[in-house]
Parts: C-alpha cells; sequence; structure tokens
C-alpha cells in the first residue's frame, strides 16, 4: 500500500466575497486577467480576504536513473551529481533566480547514484542509489517508493513549520524526461510515441530511440502485471516506472495540500508528479499554480487535462524549478493588487453602470 495523505477540499465559504473584493477594484471588470485568477486562488486556498505571499521556499530534489545507460539522455549520468554541485555553488539557472528573487533553495538527494559531499543547502535523503534499469526490471520497490514520497513530505513539512507561504519544486536528474514520459504513459494509456519529447535536446534520431526504450520499458511491465498501460494502480506506476526525484515531489505536493498551502508546479516532470499525487488524492490539484507551457511535446495537452492555465509561455525545458522562480514575482504581484489596490469605494472613483 502506498504511504496515505489527506488532502481536504477547499472551502468554498469566501469565494463570493473574494470575488467582490477583485469586481471592485479600480478597474474595468476583468482587466488583470490571469492575475485575478491567480488572486482568487491563493486567496481561497489560504480561506482569507487577507493572503500573504512573503515567503516562498524552493526545494529541488535529484535522483539518478538505471535506464541512462541505454542512452535515452543526451547526456552522461555523471551530469546528476555535477548539477548537484552547481546548484550548492550558486551557479545554475534556478540558483541565480532564488537568489535573484531572495527565495530559499534547499537540494535533496533522495537517489544520486554516487554520495555527495555535506553542504548547508543539501539534505541528505538518499533512498538508493538511483532506480533500477526499468527495460528489465521494476525500477523501485515498494518500501522505495513509500520512502521518496515521505521524504517530500517531510521537507515540506520542515520549511512550512518555518513560516513558508508558498513552495516551488524543482528537481534534477539526468533521464528523468524520459522516465516522466514513461509515467505519463503508464498513466493515461497513451504510447511512449505520444509522450516522449527532446528532453535536454536529443536530435530525431535520439527521440526515436527514447521512444523504443520507453516503449521496452512499458511493455516488460505490462507483461508483469498482465495489464496494458492506462490501467495500472498508481502503486504499479510507481514501481515499475517510476522516478525518485519525481515520486518525492509527488509526496511534496501532497504533503503541501495536506498543509493547506499552495505549491508552484514547474514544467513537464513536475507536472508528472502531479498526475501522480492526483492519483493518490484527487483534491490535491486545487493547491497547484501551474507556472509555465513548456517546450515538450506531450505538456500542452497535459495542461489541457488539468484545465491549466501557466502564467509562463517561453518555450522553457531546462527544469530544475527554473520557471517556479521566474513565476513567483507574478504571485506576489496578484496578491499585492488583491490587498493593497484600492476599491472604487475607497478611492471615491465612480464605477460603471
Amino acid at each position: 500500500m502506498l504511504k496515505q495523505f489527506q488532502v481536504t477540499p477547499i472551502s468554498d465559504a469566501l469565494d463570493s466575497q473574494i470575488q467582490h473584493k477583485i469586481d471592485t477594484k479600480t478597474k474595468p471588470l476583468g482587466s488583470l486577467g490571469g492575475l485575478e485568477a491567480l488572486a482568487y486562488q491563493v486567496a481561497r486556498i489560504q480561506n482569507t480576504l487577507v493572503p500573504e505571499m512573503k515567503r516562498a521556499h524552493m526545494l529541488v530534489f535529484a535522483a539518478d536513473h538505471g535506464a541512462v545507460e541505454k542512452g535515452m539522455s543526451a547526456f552522461p549520468q555523471e551530469v546528476t551529481p555535477q548539477m548537484v554541485g552547481n546548484f550548492l555553488a550558486g551557479g545554475a539557472a534556478v540558483s541565480v533566480f532564488c537568489r535573484q528573487h531572495n527565495v530559499p533553495l534547499k537540494v535533496i538527494d533522495v537517489g544520486v547514484k554516487v554520495d555527495m559531499p555535506d553542504h548547508p543547502l543539501l539534505a541528505q535523503r538518499k533512498v538508493a542509489y538511483g532506480s533500477q534499469d526499468f527495460t528489465e526490471h521494476a525500477a523501485l520497490t515498494l518500501e522505495e517508493v513509500n520512502t521518496a514520497l515521505g521524504v517530500g513530505a517531510d521537507e515540506v513539512s520542515n520549511v512550512v513549520s518555518q513560516g513558508t507561504d508558498l513552495l516551488m519544486f524543482g528537481e534534477m536528474g539526468i533521464g528523468n524526461t524520459g522516465v516522466s514520459s514513461c509515467m505519463l504513459s503508464a498513466i493515461s494509456g497513451q504510447r511512449a510515441e505520444e509522450t516522449t519529447g527532446r528532453g535536454t535536446g536529443l536530435d530525431d534520431e535520439g527521440v526515436s530511440q527514447k521512444s523504443a526504450i520507453l516503449t521496452q520499458a512499458l511493455n516488460r511491465a505490462s507483461t508483469s502485471l498482465n495489464k496494458p498501460i492506462g490501467e495500472w494502480a498508481p502503486w504499479e506506476v510507481a514501481t515499475q516506472v517510476g522516478g525518485l526525484e519525481i515520486l518525492a515531489m509527488s509526496g511534496a505536493m501532497l504533503r503541501s495540500a495536506e498543509l493547506q498551502k499552495p505549491f508552484v508546479v514547474d514544467g513537464f516532470i513536475c507536472t508528472v508528479a502531479l498526475l501522480f499525487a492526483k492519483q493518490m488524492q484527487a483534491h490535491v490539484v486545487d493547491y497547484a499554480i501551474f507556472a509555465h507551457q513548456s517546450g515538450e511535446q506531450a505538456h500542452r495537452k497535459l495542461l489541457n487535462e488539468f484545465d491549466a492555465r501557466p502564467i509562463l509561455k517561453l518555450d522553457l525545458r531546462l527544469g530544475e524549478g527554473s520557471g517556479a522562480i521566474l513565476a513567483y514575482p507574478i504571485i506576489q504581484s496578484a496578491v499585492a493588487f488583491f490587498n493593497d489596490m484600492a476599491s472604487f469605494e475607497s478611492a471615491g472613483v465612480s464605477n460603471a453602470t
């Protein structure tokens, strides 16, 4: 059995008051567009007419994947620990953007293939030294899956106890775009050809090879389970084709929702983590703010399944939580106008009739 989470549906008690506050600001009705939807969502999640957005925290989960050795990434596996080191040194894109916006960054080693040296910004939470090659074996044991979910949940509990208003999640793991595509296929029933993208920059031949590897993994697992893709239970998806950092993000999202805290969904990999979390607790999606639409071919379709309106469309495909942190000041602006912008009545401005 998978680790259990209890996500409470968001209360609708203040819905009409929240909407009234938005509609009576000194502006034409609906003229702030997506900012109004963001303000409405944050106020509903926090269940208040004076929401706060003062403290955010970025959690980046890192792990390796056994099937990378089959050639499903443009980069070798040793890049995972190298990039973790780059995060910790402040040189990665997400590091730069977090520093720009004064957002604390923490990296969680949930499954990097090698041991990482201690660092103040690194949490040593290794579940395993990467997943197994899912073309040949189940990727993870059920115990590893539950431990990864628990790691994500624990890390969220830790930062929320420090007064965090908003959670942002990122990931690092060479091959994890392929693992995410495989998980998406397993959940949705789409063939690997439909869910496979360029990841870190594969050419057409590389995408074809990656798709073939994922098809092999899906066929192996379907035979083992005696079930076609699209009909697997969540624990079967996780054990057969899951990734430790993706599952840790799912656990982090579920815990954020349990604590009634909004969280920002980054790109394709993070959205797949949300899709998996939704299989466990449907209402987790109510707490999700979608940062951007990435350059991965399957991401737009997946966002449509969530009926999501992502804040940005910059053709990002970096991961790391880079899109989430770029969206953060816009989320802050949505809360700022909701709290501080004058109403027609307070400003003595005549409203439209």
